[in-house]
């Protein structure tokens, strides 16, 4: 059998992780945190996951996941429009799926490293060396599934590293007045903000930013109060809401640029392969979706029904085929957001045209899988 390495303990890396074992196919993964942990994400999953997360025993119906089937649009003045998603999607944090996920895979068998921080990644021969400060793994297979941007993207060279990302994310968990089937998005200046429930009667508030926002004002409270309080939708629903966090999570420098699925032989899943905006809600379906289609190539691999350089263009081309148009639709609509006209536009065309609004979520959608 082949030596399998994932690093990066995300949606990507777990779903892997648990489909290669239920398969007898052993693996181990890398975290640098220790499970359970929050991560900025807007904590939304399209339902077109849900036949494989069920077909796989992943689904996590033990936590009651709110269903989601309506879209509210409000811009930068208060403007409110609302659609009916036609796939709609289902409502967990982080936190919770994560460790669901976690505690699933090491049932099955899948090694962890937690609390470990892998330093480099070299392709030396026909295998890989894996190096972390204390420690070093050789490999057959490496799956980079590392998120939205980590050292390793550096230390690798990948072209999208050297372009500065103006974008900052902010995550808070809250108790508030929600319609448990509504997911909202709520305009402000050079930014817009996200809420829909997740478990246990809270709600995910999660909102991207423009770096000059936070630099004008100096700190996120005073940006939320001078910045996103202009929208009267965020200020009542900041001014009403119990906060469950001490403090928001945040994360710098989210990038947008395109990437390629697989760097010095390297094998990208989730948003290390690329990033959808988060405005369109369906970062964790993508994640899941590339962790499947990666998972059954690497079981060729492993079979020897298939060669490295197969399994690589394969999956070059599968995720390509599956995401490179949602990803570049993802960036033309977040141009209709976070400006006064962008956003009053964006609304009055939910409001007034709606199979034209439909039409556009679709493209950012895939088919049940």
């Amino acid at each position: 059998m082949k030596s399998i390495v994932i690093v990066g303990g995300g949606l990507a890396g777990l779903v892997m992780a648990n489909w290669l074992a239920r398969r007898g196919i052993g693996c181990t993964l890398i975290e640098k945190k220790e499970y359970p942990f929050h991560r900025v994400c807007g904590e939304y999953v399209s339902n077109e996951t849900i036949p494989f997360l069920k077909s796989e025993g992943l689904f996590p119906a033990e936590f009651s996941p709110p269903t989601i089937s309506r879209l509210q649009l409000t811009s930068v003045n208060g403007k409110s429009a609302e659609l009916n998603l036609d796939l709609g999607g289902f409502g967990i944090s982080r936190f919770s799926f994560d460790q669901f996920l976690y505690q699933k895979a090491k049932s099955n068998g899948v090694d962890f490293r937690l609390n470990v921080e892998v330093d480099s990644i070299h392709f030396i021969g026909n295998e890989f060396l894996i190096k972390m400060r204390d420690q070093q793994l050789q490999a057959d297979v490496v799956v980079g599934a590392f998120g939205k941007r980590s050292k390793l993207d550096v230390s690798l060279n990948r072209d999208f590293i050297h372009q500065r990302s103006p974008y900052i994310g902010v995550k808070y968990h809250i108790r508030t007045k929600h319609p448990q089937d509504l997911i909202a998005l709520h305009n402000f200046q050079d930014g817009y903000c996200g809420i829909s429930n997740i478990e246990d009667g809270k709600s995910c508030l999660c909102y991207l930013s423009h770096r000059n926002n936070l630099k004008e004002f100096g700190n996120i409270k005073l940006m939320e109060e001078r910045v996103l309080f202009k929208n009267p939708f965020l200020k009542t629903l900041f001014s009403t809401s119990d906060f469950l966090f001490e403090k928001p999570e945040t994360i710098n420098e989210i990038s947008f640029e395109i990437k390629s699925p697989v760097e010095e032989h390297v094998l990208m899943s989730g948003d290390a392969a690329g990033m959808i905006t988060p405005l369109c809600g369906n970062g964790m379906a993508m994640a899941i979706h590339s962790s499947k289609i990666l998972s059954e190539l690497i079981d060729q691999f492993c079979r020897e029904k298939i060669s490295r350089n197969e399994m690589e263009k394969s999956y070059s081309h599968q995720w390509s085929s599956q995401f490179a148009k949602r990803l570049w639709a993802g960036r033309q609509i977040q141009r209709l957001f976070g400006g006064i006209r962008a956003s009053d536009f964006v609304v009055n065309l939910a409001h007034y045209a709606k199979p034209v609004a439909s039409l556009l979520i679709s493209k950012t959608h895939g088919q049940p899988f």
